[in-house]
């Protein structure tokens, strides 16, 4: 991981330690806890428009980026629970997704790649 990621990974696990928690925090349980916080990040863009999605008031982005706090505490958690750099592990499937995504034949649009 990188030095700021492997140093909240640390701080993480002595945030648990000090309460005891370790038990609960299994790759199952941390994975549910990571997609109930992805919901309630989602919540917040929940019937806007495009555009207001783009453009929050300052409470509300200030709300957004608890729960994105929220979504990275628990993935950080789920990946030292399993061993998994994040930064490796995503850089690899970036490699993944430009064979997969061509620029050519992906630029300017949505499409799955199955479907270009």
């Amino acid at each position: 991981m990188t030095d700021s990621l492997d140093n909240l990974a640390k701080a993480l696990a002595q945030f648990a330690q000090a309460r005891e928690w370790q038990p609960f925090h299994s790759p199952k349980n941390l994975a549910s806890a990571l997609v109930v916080e992805a919901g309630e990040l989602l919540e917040h863009f929940q019937w806007l428009t495009e555009e207001q999605s783009r453009a929050l008031p300052p409470a509300q982005r200030e709300a957004v980026a608890a729960e994105v706090a929220d979504v990275l505490l628990y993935l950080v958690q789920l990946a030292s629970a399993l061993g998994i750099d994040p930064v490796a592990a995503a850089q690899a499937k970036m490699q993944v997704n430009a064979q997969k995504y061509p620029v050519d034949l992906a630029r300017g649009h949505s499409r799955k790649y199955d479907a270009l």
